[in-house]
């Protein structure tokens, strides 16, 4: 096929559409943006284009293959151009897309706040579910210290099920590692 040098004479970006009028004269020739280079730039009324020619099942001329002369585009930047007919500045999730990511997080953030509330509600009336090894024996009174311990099963009880104790000074799980030798 034969290239063909002309002007973007008429560019309607909110449809994606214009036509070419060619250099050496003749009918205008309509463009899609799907023809167009996808290298980020917006296509401009009186740029100079380079495109070839073909007719579509009604006889209607279309340009396809359209470049810009004397730009030269890397493989990179081709590898990462986006895939979508549409112009980068249109792609994107649209509107619908926000709502509905912006309805899923606060949805997932009212699940979690449900959640979070409850079990610190329990924690707070020392209603807890008790932890797999502690002893049913022993509730949430609000002691916080080793001090205040009568065993290490109920320290241990008291910092897995219990809110604002002060017994493990080292975060290791273990509570009050001096007095439990003392137990």
């Amino acid at each position: 096929m034969t290239r063909i040098k002309g002007r973007l004479a008429k560019w309607n970006d909110d449809r994606g559409f214009g036509f070419i009028e060619p250099t050496h004269g003749g009918d205008h020739v309509f463009v899609h943006i799907s023809a167009l280079p996808r290298d980020g730039r917006r296509p401009m009324n009186g740029e100079t284009l380079l495109f070839e020619v073909q007719t579509d099942a009604q006889g209607r001329k279309r340009a396809v293959s359209v470049e810009r002369p004397g730009r030269v585009v890397s493989p990179a930047h081709e590898a990462r151009r986006p895939s979508s007919s549409r112009s980068p500045e249109r792609q994107g999730t649209g509107l619908f897309g926000y709502l509905l990511l912006f309805a899923g997080v606060g949805f997932g953030g009212y699940l979690l706040y449900g959640q979070i509330d409850a079990h610190l509600v329990q924690r707070i009336n020392g209603t807890a579910p008790v932890k797999s090894g502690a002893s049913a024996n022993f509730r949430c009174d609000g002691r916080q210290h080793c001090s205040q311990m009568t065993s290490c099963d109920e320290a241990t009880f008291f910092i897995e099920n219990c809110p604002d104790t002060k017994m493990d000074g080292d975060n290791d799980g273990v509570p009050c590692e001096q007095q439990c030798s003392a137990f």
